[in-house]
């Protein structure tokens, strides 16, 4: 008589490494001083920084992770540092009122 086969083990699942969410600060240039909270109900991801306080907070969607919002918050920098000095077409004129 001949012997049974053995069915072979499925595979382990592959576990995909955690995504930091303590982040370097671009204001302060604090290492790891910049935490992030997402509200999956409000939809809102913020980040601040323990040292200088700065805060940024934006929409996010269910796939949302804390490193795409700090990423948000890089390109939103690098633009505003970009447009620094510059006026855009869509800015309303500067004046100066006598109330202020």
């Amino acid at each position: 008589m001949g012997k049974r086969k053995s069915r072979a083990k499925p595979a382990p699942k592959k576990r995909m490494d955690k995504l930091e969410s303590v982040f370097n600060c671009p204001f302060c240039n604090h290492e790891k001083s910049v935490n992030c909270t997402i509200d999956r109900k409000e939809l809102i991801g913020e980040l601040t920084c323990s040292i200088c306080q700065e805060r940024y907070s934006t929409t996010i969607n269910n796939l949302s992770e804390p490193i795409d919002i700090y990423s948000e918050w890089i390109d939103e920098c690098q633009k505003v540092n970009d447009m620094d000095g510059e006026i855009s077409p869509r800015s309303p004129p500067l004046t100066h009122h006598a109330s202020w």
